[in-house]
Parts: structure tokens; C-alpha cells; sequence
């Protein structure tokens, strides 16, 4: 496809998305819990909001913590602050007051815009000592606000006049995320208004199609980098609706926006397409409008693929991405879809597979993932910088291998590859094949040290309900993954346990398996 040119030098990028939806302005452009907004009313919000925030003494560059559930106060309050050329810094909201008070002195964020249900834990998080907080503006309240609090409502109320948008350029600082802590501690990472623009352009229309007809729903909340571009760059660059949820994506709240918005395109996690499928109230075909799914945050087994294009009629769209370089890089969509493969490159970035010293190997040979593009890596001072890119390219610690055709087949996270007697063995690979065991709900696989092999291949496993733990159920599950896959990569070590840890968003935390693998170990 022909690529498309790149963002003037001065660009904001809440001011292209009004201007491109000036036509549109009776069209609907949020649906969240309480009601709905047009692209008009959207638009009118935004502006106000940067008015409100400038006239709390805001400025350009400085940082305001966005600690909200998922709702159109969310959308116009990120991009209100783009507007004014203010930095959002949008957090998990299921984490903790510690968590809250080091982001906050972290950003030294100057204000925080939150959701009423959220406002204790963040008083908590402030009262913990953090001294750069001036203000704090509450979305859907009821009741009064002690100052210097105030509502949400009342800050859009206080614009007067015209609000113009800052004359920010494309690669200026325009938000921080911060990643999900699948690896360890979370990392901050930087974004301009640039990235935003690229990856609406490259993946929402290039890969998606995304057009003015979509309504979209992403399981993936706002604050995830993956749900930001799914609910709100990709969709508002083309003029589509959005449907959001505040609560958490469990399978029947996820089913309820289905059936009753009627969204043509949904987005999930591979853990929340595997819950949708386990459940009875999984709903048909004619009771949804789904054109596409896509998936991404965590490797994606095939047995969940193949079963839920059986149950939706929909091959679904993978991906792999990162909060690092914002979205998706590798994935394919519709009849270019190959089994076992994520898919190709994104068209606007480069990819290739390398080894040890940054040598491209040829395609059938594993090694790592190197990715560059219009959008990269800038973490906060943090020394994990020079691990992450190196000559150009952003390593983000994925092991693939590319076919012939430029197709790439993830492996493993780097440090989740298990060599065993000499073989190296997938850790996802062994999960897809455990998966497709009939008493099997969840997974995870890791390599624990061993004497004989130097490693041997340990699964946790969480058994589906009616399914008991014990040696003679290990020993059939091991069978089934001989007859599956290669027999030597067969888990030789079953743990059988309640739940997986995984990250707010969803992502398995193979290091507290290794954990726990260790302990495991040392016990014996």
C-alpha cells in the first residue's frame, strides 16, 4: 500500500481529529455507561477542557496524572490536554495508593483529573507525601468537593472565549504511559503527537480498515496502550463511534456491549477471548454485528484462534506491539491471516530477525525480534534504554523466526525460551498444545534448572471446573502434549494451581512463575 505522508512539523493532534471530523459533527462519537456524545459535543468538550486547564495555571509541557475508568470524560480529558499542549500521564486504575504516589512524583504531575470511585485511593496516594499535585478534578461526583477539589463539570463550565489549540509539534512530548510490569517493574515511556497519527494511520486504517461505518469495543481499557489506540486514535481518526465501559471485562459485561450496541469491531486479550469461550452465555452469531476481532497484549494460542472462528464464523487479527513503540507492528488481517503466524511486518515499519551481535539471520532461524519505525522507544531515565534499542532498532525482547514469505512466527519472550538437553523449546508453543486439553482453563510454561538436562519444561496449570488435580491427571495431560507437539518438549513438571498472576491488563507473569519454579525447585 502506499504509505502516507507524515504530520507537518506542527501538529497537534486533538486539533487534526476535530478537524477531521468537522463534517460530522451530529454523528455519534462516544457511548459510554451514563450516555453518549456526538462529534460535535466531543469536540466542544475538548476545548473546554484545555480552557479549564490553562486557567488552573497549567502549562505547556507540564505533566497531570489521568487516573480514570473508561468513559467519554476519559477521551476529553486526554485530548483537552493535548489541546492545550499539557502532558496527560494515563495510569492503571487498578493499582495501588504506592503505586499512584511514585507516578505522581515520578511526572511531577502538576494536577490530577480522576473518577469519583478512584478519588480515595488517590487522596491516599497524595497524602503519602507527593507535593506536586495543585489541583484535583473529579469526573462524575455526586455531592460536594472539598477544595481545592472540584468538579469535572465545573472545570469545563469555567472556559471563557475561545480556546485556540497550542501550536505543539509532531515530535514533541504529548503523553506518557507506562508499561504493564510483565517483565518486572513498570517503565515510563514517552509519546509525541506524531506516534499518535502514525499508528492510526499505519495499523488503524492500513491493517484494520477502519471506516466511518465501524462502532467500535475494545476489552482493552484507555490507559493500556493497546486499548488507547483501539478506542480512540484508531475509531476517531475515521470517524467511527465508540463504545466504552468503565467496569472490568468480565464475560458477561463484555457480552451485554455486544449484543446490545452492536460493535462490527471488538478487541480483546487471548485470556479474555479463552474466558468468552468457557462461557455458556457465549452469544450466536445473529445476536452480534462483529465484522473483525483482533487480539493482541500476550501470545495467542491457536486452539483459542481456531475456536473462536468456530464459534463467530471471524479468523482473527493478531498482533504483537508494545507500550515502547505504542501499537502494533506485526500482524495480518482477513485472507492474508496464516496459521501459526502473527502475520507480516506493518507497512511503515521494518522488522527483521537477528542474533547476539545484531546480525540479521536468515529466514527459518530463530533469534530476536528487531523492530523500527515512525515510532520508538523513550523510557523515562531509565537504564533499561540501552538494553531496549540498540544501532537504530527496538529490541523488544521478543524470540521469533521469520518464513521466506516475511511471515513472523512468535516463539518466546527472550528469557522464556527453555533449552533443554540441548533443544530449545517454546514456552507459548507448549501452552497452545496444553490448552487444547479438554480439563484445561489457563496455563503458563517455564524452564526450571535440572541436574541431567540443564533445564526441563514446567507448567503451571488451572484446571477448568468439575477437574481435580492429581498425579494421574499430570501424567494424561503430559501424554496429550507427546501427542501433540514434538515429544521432547512435553511438560516434566506438573503444578496444578488456583490462578495464573498475571498483570492488570491481562499479561502472564512468566517471572512469577520462574519464581515460584525456583521455589519448587529448592523444595526438593
Amino acid at each position: 500500500m502506499a504509505l502516507p505522508s507524515a504530520p507537518p512539523a506542527q501538529f497537534n493532534f486533538a486539533q487534526f481529529l476535530i478537524a477531521a471530523n468537522n463534517s460530522r459533527k451530529d454523528k455519534t462519537a462516544l457511548i459510554d455507561d451514563v450516555g453518549s456524545l456526538t462529534y460535535g459535543q466531543m469536540a466542544d468538550q475538548i476545548r473546554a477542557c484545555a480552557a479549564g486547564l490553562r486557567k488552573l495555571g497549567l502549562k505547556r509541557e507540564e505533566r497531570v496524572l489521568l487516573l480514570m475508568q473508561d468513559s467519554s470524560d476519559w477521551v476529553v480529558s486526554f485530548l483537552g490536554a493535548l489541546y492545550a499542549g499539557v502532558v496527560p500521564v494515563a495510569v492503571n486504575t487498578l493499582l495501588t495508593a504506592d503505586d499512584y504516589a511514585f507516578m505522581i512524583n515520578n511526572s511531577r504531575a502538576q494536577a490530577a483529573l480522576v473518577s469519583s470511585a478512584l478519588l480515595g485511593t488517590l487522596n491516599t496516594a497524595i497524602a503519602q507525601g507527593t507535593k506536586s499535585i495543585k489541583h484535583v478534578v473529579v469526573s462524575r461526583h455526586e455531592g460536594d468537593l472539598p477544595a481545592p477539589q472540584m468538579h469535572f463539570k465545573d472545570l469545563l463550565a469555567s472556559a471563557s472565549g475561545p480556546s485556540l489549540p497550542a501550536e505543539t509539534h509532531a515530535d514533541e512530548p504529548a503523553f506518557w504511559l507506562f508499561s504493564s510490569g510483565s517483565t518486572g517493574n513498570p517503565k515510563g515511556t514517552v509519546h509525541t503527537q506524531g506516534n499518535l497519527y502514525w499508528t492510526a494511520q499505519l495499523y488503524g486504517k492500513g491493517v484494520l480498515a477502519l471506516t466511518s461505518n465501524d462502532v467500535v469495543f475494545s476489552a482493552a481499557k484507555l490507559f493500556f496502550a493497546y486499548g488507547l489506540g483501539n478506542a480512540l486514535t484508531f475509531p476517531l481518526s475515521v470517524g467511527a463511534s465508540v463504545v466504552l465501559m468503565a467496569e472490568r471485562p468480565t464475560p458477561q459485561a463484555t457480552f451485554k456491549r455486544l449484543v446490545d450496541h452492536k460493535p462490527t469491531v471488538f478487541y480483546g486479550a487471548p485470556t479474555g477471548y479463552g474466558g468468552m469461550l468457557a462461557s455458556p452465555d457465549l452469544p450466536t452469531k445473529d445476536q452480534v454485528a462483529l465484522r473483525l476481532c483482533s487480539s493482541a497484549g500476550e501470545a495467542l494460542p491457536d486452539a483459542t484462534r481456531q475456536l473462536w472462528k468456530k464459534a463467530s464464523g471471524i479468523e482473527m487479527t493478531d498482533g504483537i506491539g508494545g507500550t515502547e513503540v505504542i501499537h502494533i507492528y506485526i500482524s495480518s488481517a482477513g485472507a492474508v491471516v496464516r496459521a501459526g503466524s502473527i502475520g507480516k511486518v506493518v507497512p511503515g515499519y521494518q522488522a527483521q530477525i537477528v542474533d547476539e551481535d545484531m546480525q540479521a539471520v536468515p529466514p527459518g532461524v530463530v533469534g530476536r525480534l528487531a523492530v523500527r519505525g515512525p515510532t520508538g522507544c523513550r523510557y523515562l531515565d531509565d537504564p533499561r534504554q540501552k538494553d531496549y534499542v540498540k544501532e537504530g532498532w527496538n529490541l523488544p525482547g521478543d524470540t521469533f523466526v521469520m518464513d521466506a514469505d516475511g511471515y513472523f512466527s512468535y516463539q518466546a519472550r527472550n528469557d522464556d525460551m527453555i533449552i533443554s538437553a540441548g533443544y530449545n523449546i517454546a514456552g507459548p508453543e507448549v501452552e497452545s498444545a496444553l490448552m487444547q486439553h479438554p480439563a484445561v482453563a489457563e496455563c503458563g510454561v517455564v524452564g526450571v534448572s535440572d541436574i541431567e538436562r540443564g533445564q526441563v519444561v514446567m507448567a503451571f496449570v488451572v484446571l477448568k471446573p468439575g477437574y481435580t488435580g492429581s498425579p494421574a491427571l499430570e501424567k494424561e495431560i503430559q501424554e496429550f502434549v507427546k501427542q501433540t507437539i514434538a515429544p521432547f518438549k512435553y511438560p516434566r513438571r506438573v503444578m496444578f494451581c488456583d490462578a495464573m498472576p498475571r498483570t492488570e491488563t491481562g499479561k502472564l507473569q512468566r517471572f512469577k512463575l520462574r519464581q515460584q519454579a525456583m521455589a519448587f525447585n529448592s523444595d526438593k
